[in-house]
């Protein structure tokens, strides 16, 4: 059989040379159209009286009321459109006109569609490159994140108001099932309804299916997990459920590993919500030693956070000397860690004035420069530590330099920063710099990459719909919605200065369509100077 894409190999050309020539054509058909308006109106313009007709129906006919009633009428329609746009603009960032231009009009008149994945970054040293799309920004497990029975479902019963998204849950689910169930094909019968357990989206249902798991094996320690989770409504109830899992002999298999990996370190979390610091630390340490190859969750974050509530300054300074390495992923609370460390010891004697007249002293600079980086690699953050926006409850998932980073790591370091005395009046005075030493435009990078255009889509999934999503960097007007409030605001006005006088509007009125049909009445003379007027009065007969 003869191969169908080979069998019309002209196909593809003469295809595009169509719509070149329909996209050529379908131009000049506009501008014929235009001129045989032009053409028709100046035949008819003599005989049938147009420019009298005009002046007459439109200055002396109407009355004030209909100019008031025109005017009201288009400012409330461009009203509409103002809202409209606005409302589109905050839910979806770009302006619905000009999406519908860009998308629609834009291929019929011949324009490249644009595409919005290329071309708006560069980077640092000047050279275009993709920018990139939702699927590349990788969302990751919050280190910290919260116990749902204990922590989030109590937040729901106060407010009534939903902290975690379904994309974000769901994003766990999948977590779990990979982390803990990851080999399919050799899956027990506890396994199996617990890889449904985690699919399941009524958290009743999650329950229930965790409690059947724990009938058919009393020792199934992913059960114990999701209870510890979501049913046990204190910290104290979480650390018991969890413990029930140390009763268990463990085979050597990966996934048990992973589970006593995650136990471990919901452990030590319980732990530190409890006030059980020291112990809290030290079985952060153990489980940093006993797995070195687990980095990729992030336990030394953990521990940083811990060792800030135990003041143990040079301890963190040890962590980060580790971790803060430029071959490895940086992270709001590395930056800012290291930023708190430097603004504290020179920010109790820190004074804007005194240090604008004799300059900074290089401690001081030492300290600017770490909160510059810190600021560059999340500029959501300062605003959460300065309390200039409010907090929620972070994500159980965050996208590295997005607003739900930020969220999350303004709620468990804000009070080491305010423990350091001066830090946060630093960071005021400093912070907005930050945005003076990045190359224009924003987007471009400094200290590191070009900051990535797709987390405001990924941070509007991870946070809820109560939250305003912080965005970076601050998107400008699009011209419809400036157009459209210019148009309603002048049309307001001018149904109002109708409405108040209009002897005065009607003279104005006047004097506006004579000058709009003075060009017209010049080309008409023009036209009728350079032809015969034979030529004219046998047209107007035909």
């Amino acid at each position: 059989m003869e191969d169908s894409t080979g069998s019309n190999p002209q196909s593809p050309g003469f295809t595009e040379k169509l719509k070149s020539w329909l996209s050529w054509s379908w131009t000049y058909v506009c501008f014929l159209w235009f001129g045989m308006v032009l053409i028709m109106i100046y035949v008819l313009w003599s005989p049938l009286k147009l420019q009298e007709t005009l002046t007459s129906v439109f200055l002396n006919t109407l009355t004030p009321k209909f100019y008031v009633a025109l005017t009201g009428t288009s400012s409330l329609i461009s009203g509409l459109i103002l809202i409209f746009e606005w409302w589109y603009f905050r839910k979806y960032g770009t302006s619905f006109i000009e999406q519908v231009s860009v998308s629609h009009l834009r291929p019929l008149l011949g324009g490249v569609e644009s595409s919005s994945t290329t071309g708006l970054f560069s980077s640092v040293n000047g050279d275009a490159e993709p920018r990139p799309s939702v699927s590349e920004c990788k969302v990751w497990r919050n280190p910290l994140n919260l116990f749902r029975g204990a922590e989030y479902n109590r937040y729901t019963w106060v407010t009534g108001k939903e902290p975690l998204t379904y994309y974000d849950m769901n994003l766990s689910a999948q977590d779990h099932q990979t982390f803990f169930t990851g080999d399919t094909q050799q899956l027990r019968p506890e396994d199996a309804v617990m890889q449904k357990a985690w699919r399941e989206r009524n958290p009743q249902a999650r329950i229930r299916a965790a409690y059947q798991a724990i009938e058919i094996n009393h020792q199934c320690a992913a059960a114990y997990v999701l209870l510890a989770e979501e049913e046990a409504t204190t910290i104290t109830e979480a650390e018991r459920l969890f413990k029930k899992y140390f009763s268990v002999d463990l085979s050597i298999s990966g996934k048990d590993i992973n589970l006593l990996v995650y136990i471990k370190r919901r452990l030590a979390m319980c732990a530190r919500k409890l006030g059980r610091i020291k112990e809290a630390v030290k079985m952060m340490r153990d489980l940093m030693k006993e797995f070195p190859l687990l980095g990729m969750l992030n336990i030394h974050e953990n521990l940083l956070e811990a060792l800030l509530e135990l003041q143990a300054y040079a301890d963190v300074q040890a962590v980060l000397a580790k971790y803060d390495d430029i071959s490895l992923p940086k992270s709001a609370t590395i930056c800012y860690t290291s930023a708190l460390l430097k603004a504290r010891a020179v920010s109790d004697k820190f004074s804007p004035e005194a240090a604008s007249r004799r300059g900074l002293s290089t401690a001081e600079m030492n300290a600017v420069e770490a909160i510059h980086r810190a600021v560059e690699f999340n500029p959501h953050v300062p605003k959460y530590l300065l309390e200039m926006k409010s907090l929620i409850l972070p994500p159980e998932h965050i996208l590295k330099r997005g607003d739900s980073e930020a969220v999350a790591y303004a709620f468990f370091h804000l009070q080491h920063w305010k423990r350091a005395e001066g830090a946060l009046n630093l960071l005021h005075c400093t912070w907005e710099g930050t945005f003076r030493i990045i190359p224009y435009p924003l987007e471009k990078g400094h200290l590191f990459y070009p900051y990535p255009g797709c987390t405001e889509t990924a941070d509007r999934e991870l946070l809820p719909s109560f939250h305003e999503v912080s965005v970076y960097p601050k998107k400008e007007l699009p011209f419809f919605i400036l157009f459209t409030a210019g148009l309603c605001s002048f049309t307001a006005m001018l149904a109002m200065l109708t409405h108040q006088f209009p002897e005065l509007m009607g003279v104005f009125a006047k004097a506006f369509f004579s000058t709009l049909f003075a060009p017209l009445g010049f080309f008409a003379d023009k036209m009728e100077s350079f032809m015969p007027s034979s030529f004219w009065h046998q047209l107007t007969r035909i």
